[in-house]
């Protein structure tokens, strides 16, 4: 058998092996859909109060150093995509600091009426100046006088939620101030994400999951059991590198079977690339 057809086959069988992200994991299944779905779909956030699409436009594949794959189409390019997106009723931005995404959100929101869209962003703010900072800076950058998420980027502490306090209490603060809507977090470790499903501040949580284990923080059955917790307790679960990190890029139906299957997910990000590519994605969906 070649490799090629050894790997399809082996995804759809519990406990099949895959090499995935510098670990070895074992993929999970592939449910079974038991109704249909629409990129378009409303769905709320959690307990937030947070009306959006259950998909997000990514805007940072590969985001790092104030650039990304999206970034890389440049502000007219970007902001024409994602309104392409919201053409077909996406209404969900995922920007970011790290991503240099503000710039081309921005330029999208000036076409939209903006209490109809909702925009997420992440600050890599670990001191309560920076954050404060940062909220001032990024709503200048994105033309808003609000955000309706913001997220503390890429925790990887066990214990970031005693150690990052005083950067929690001005998102706190800002919610009261409504400057922003809801706080919560990214997280790029499987004891990062524990503390945050076992935090009452944390309100909207940004998880890595798809059924190969690629770019997670551990193996997907792992990962699913905390995002259970975190949805039982009225978090908003919004789940990322659906596609691994473009690793299942040519397996994308069965990622996608799986991101709407798990029965975790408030909404999830996706980052395209092209407008092809955006409404191929929005076709599989429904298609799944």
């Amino acid at each position: 058998m070649k490799r090629r057809e050894f790997i399809t086959t082996a995804a759809y069988g519990m406990g099949a092996a895959w090499l995935g992200s510098k670990m070895t994991t074992r993929a999970l299944a592939i449910p079974s859909l038991t109704r249909e779905f629409n990129a378009s779909d409303p769905v709320v956030l959690g307990s937030t109060g947070i009306r959006t699409s259950l998909l997000a436009m990514g805007t940072g594949t590969v985001g790092s150093g104030h650039h990304s794959h999206q970034t890389a189409l440049g502000v007219k390019g970007l902001s024409e995509l994602l309104l392409n997106g919201h053409e077909h009723g996406l209404r969900f931005f995922d920007a970011a600091d790290s991503y240099g995404s503000h710039p081309h959100v921005a330029e999208a929101l000036k076409h939209v009426k903006r209490d109809q869209v909702t925009v997420l962003t992440k600050s890599w703010a670990r001191d309560p100046a920076t954050m404060r900072a940062d909220l001032d800076r990024f709503r200048k950058e994105l033309g808003t006088d609000y955000l309706d998420i913001c997220l503390m980027h890429c925790l990887t502490e066990a214990d970031w939620t005693d150690r990052y306090k005083g950067v929690m209490d001005v998102l706190s603060e800002a919610k009261h101030k409504g400057i922003i809507r809801a706080h919560g977090c990214s997280c790029h470790s499987i004891e990062a994400l524990r503390a945050a499903a076992a935090s009452p501040w944390v309100e909207v949580d940004l998880a890595r999951i798809n059924p190969i284990g690629s770019h997670m923080d551990a193996e997907p059955a792992v990962v699913v059991s905390v995002l259970k917790q975190m949805k039982a307790s009225g978090k908003a679960v919004i789940g990322m590198k659906i596609l691994g990190q473009g690793d299942m890029r040519d397996r994308q139906d069965e990622a996608l079977r799986f991101a709407l299957g798990l029965g975790v997910l408030d909404a999830f990000t996706i980052g395209a690339e092209s407008r092809s590519e955006q409404e191929d994605l929005i076709r599989r969906i429904a298609a799944a």
